[in-house]
C-alpha cells in the first residue's frame, strides 16, 4: 500500500497546522448523536437482527479511514456485503479481458527507473513523471499509478455487484449502512457535518499543500459537497470539483453553514425516499 506519511517528499502542512475542533461544534455533535442513538435503537437493532437472517458474517462494518489532521480511526457501518467478497471481486475481476497478464505488465511501466528517474510509460509518450511515489521499496509515477487504479475500479463499478448482500442494497440506497457512524461522532472520531472520512488508499493520493488543507478541518458524516451535488440534481461531480468543496467548508464553515448543510442533508433524502 502507497503510503504519504512515509513519503520522503511528502508535504509538511498537515504537520505545522493542527486543527482542534470548536466547543459549540462538539456540543452539537455530542447532543445530536446521543439524541439519535436513544430514538434510532430500536430501528439499528432490527436492521441487526434482519442482517444476521440475511446472510453470515458481522452485522457492522469496520474499515480504516483518514479523519482530521490525517487521524486514522476504524469508521463503522452496517455490512452490506457478502462475507465471500474478496472471493467474489477476484472472479469478477477475472472476468476481466485486461488479465492478469496486462495487468502485471502495465504495473512495470509505472515503476521509475533507478537512473532515469522515469517510469517507462513516461518515457514512452516523451513527457516526464508527475509526481513520484514510494511504494513499500521502489518510486512510482502518480499520474501512471492513479490511472491504473482508476481504470480498475471502473472496469467493476458499472457492473451488477454479487457482493452486495440482497438487504444490502436496500440500507445503501435508504443510507441506513451510515447509521452505526452515530458512534464515531459521539466518541468524537468525526464530527455531524465536515469533509467525509478517506480510505487510505484515497487520501494517498493528496500530497500536494493544496489538496491537504481538506484534513486541517473536521470530517463528518455529511458535508458541503453531498447537499451541493443533490441540490443541482447533478449524477456526476468529479474529485478535483470534491476537493475544491471539501477546502471551502475548512476555510468557511460556521455554526449557521453546519445547520444549513444538516436541513439540507435531511431534506435531500426525504425527496430521495419519495422519488
Amino acid at each position: 500500500m502507497l503510503n504519504i506519511l512515509a513519503h520522503p517528499n511528502r508535504t509538511d502542512y498537515a504537520s505545522h497546522y493542527h486543527f482542534r475542533l470548536p466547543w459549540w461544534k462538539r456540543g452539537i455533535d455530542i447532543m445530536v448523536s446521543l439524541s439519535a442513538c436513544l430514538v434510532l435503537t430500536p430501528l439499528m437493532l432490527i436492521v441487526a437482527v434482519l442482517i444476521k437472517l440475511d446472510s453470515k458474517g458481522p452485522v457492522f462494518y469496520r474499515s480504516k479511514r483518514v479523519g482530521t489532521n490525517y487521524r486514522i480511526f476504524d469508521m463503522y457501518k452496517f455490512r452490506t456485503m457478502s462475507t465471500k467478497a474478496d472471493q467474489l471481486l477476484k472472479a469478477m475481476a477475472s472476468q476481466n479481458i485486461y488479465g492478469d497478464e496486462v495487468g502485471a505488465e502495465a504495473e512495470s511501466l509505472y515503476a521509475v527507473g533507478e537512473t532515469s528517474n522515469l517510469c517507462e510509460a513516461c518515457q514512452q509518450a516523451g513527457s516526464a513523471c508527475q509526481r513520484l511515489l514510494f511504494d513499500e521499496d521502489r518510486y512510482v509515477c502518480e499520474r501512471q499509478y492513479l490511472q491504473r487504479a482508476s481504470e480498475g475500479v471502473a472496469f467493476l463499478k458499472f457492473r451488477n455487484d454479487p457482493r452486495i448482500t440482497r438487504l444490502g442494497g436496500f440500507l445503501r440506497n435508504s443510507s441506513i449502512d451510515e447509521l452505526p457512524q452515530l458512534v464515531n461522532i459521539l466518541i468524537g472520531d468525526m464530527s455531524l457535518v465536515g469533509n467525509r472520512p478517506l480510505p487510505l488508499y484515497e487520501a494517498e493520493k493528496l500530497t500536494t499543500n493544496e489538496s491537504v488543507k481538506r484534513f486541517a478541518g473536521p470530517s463528518g458524516l455529511t458535508g458541503l459537497w453531498q447537499v451541493k451535488k443533490r441540490g443541482k440534481g447533478e449524477a456526476f461531480m468529479n474529485e478535483q470539483e470534491r476537493i475544491a468543496l471539501d477546502i471551502e467548508y475548512v476555510e468557511t464553515f460556521s455554526f449557521r453553514r453546519d445547520m444549513n448543510i444538516i436541513y439540507k442533508t435531511i431534506f435531500s433524502l426525504w425527496q430521495k425516499e419519495n422519488v
